[in-house]
């Protein structure tokens, strides 16, 4: 069983008007095949921890931790946490003009696991990997996201997350997008890979309409850079009923928040 800890994190990015600090001591413990939902208001920094624990450099880690299976991913490079099993499925996946979808895969497949997989299976892996998230085998020889739609990005986020096989994956806002279609095979394909490998998930989501897909077994609150409140299932319908508006500072509201 492998644990991902965040202990008393905080953070910052450099604005116009200066350092200012997004995270304020987040906590967090997740278990091996456990699935943890983060909701919260716009604003709050939820994609600034997810992309914190992914090693982008935008943000500045003043202070705490993030251990993986005890190693300090905030010591790493964003390739090496990637080798410890950490995984981001990005809000707005990018593009990557000349490089097909089948030699990044390989690539990033050759590189976690220390060995490349050989060509015979390689291919019927990723051909029977693409036929279950019901995208055209074109696609793999397609340039990674370029012309891809929407819902054809967040698919080929979560072949990457069933190829590569991580110990946790950080989904941020991957049901943003999606028509109900495209969301239940997302999700499918979320349910599959944890399935098969025990894989840890921390889901970052406004709503609950993913909730019903990808089952949490734990609901946090997020507000103010940091856990505020944590629960059951429940949480995430008792939020749907009466909004974030009580976890936000006195004279704020949902709204502004979201703007």
């Amino acid at each position: 069983m492998s644990t991902l800890e965040i202990k008393d994190l905080h953070v910052s990015v450099e604005t116009k008007e200066g350092r200012k600090q997004i995270l304020k001591g987040a906590n967090l413990t997740m278990k091996s095949g456990q699935t943890h939902a983060i909701m919260g208001p716009n604003g709050s920094g939820k994609s600034t921890l997810a992309y914190t624990l992914a090693g982008h450099p935008k943000y500045i880690v003043d202070s705490g931790q993030a251990l993986l299976d005890g190693e300090d991913l905030l010591k790493m490079t964003a390739d090496e946490r990637a080798k410890a099993g950490l995984f981001l499925a990005m809000q707005y996946p990018v593009e990557v003009s000349g490089v097909s979808m089948t030699n990044f895969l390989r690539t990033a497949k050759t590189e976690i696991d220390g060995q490349a997989p050989p060509i015979r299976t390689w291919t019927k892996d990723l051909n029977e990997a693409m036929k279950r998230l019901k995208m055209d085998p074109k696609f793999a020889q397609r340039s990674v996201n370029e012309g891809f739609s929407g819902g054809e990005k967040k698919r080929a986020e979560v072949l990457q997350l069933e190829i590569l096989k991580p110990k946790f994956a950080i989904l941020d806002e991957t049901d943003s997008g999606l028509d109900v279609d495209a969301l239940r095979i997302v999700s499918e394909g979320v349910n599959r890979a944890k399935d098969n490998t025990d894989l840890g998930i921390m889901m970052v989501t406004h709503y609950t309409r993913i909730l019903k897909y990808i089952k949490p077994d734990i609901v946090h609150v997020f507000a103010e850079g940091r856990f505020v409140k944590t629960g059951g299932p429940e949480l995430a319908d008792e939020l749907e009923e009466s909004g974030y508006d009580q976890y936000l500072p006195e004279g704020s509201d949902s709204e502004s928040a979201l703007a």
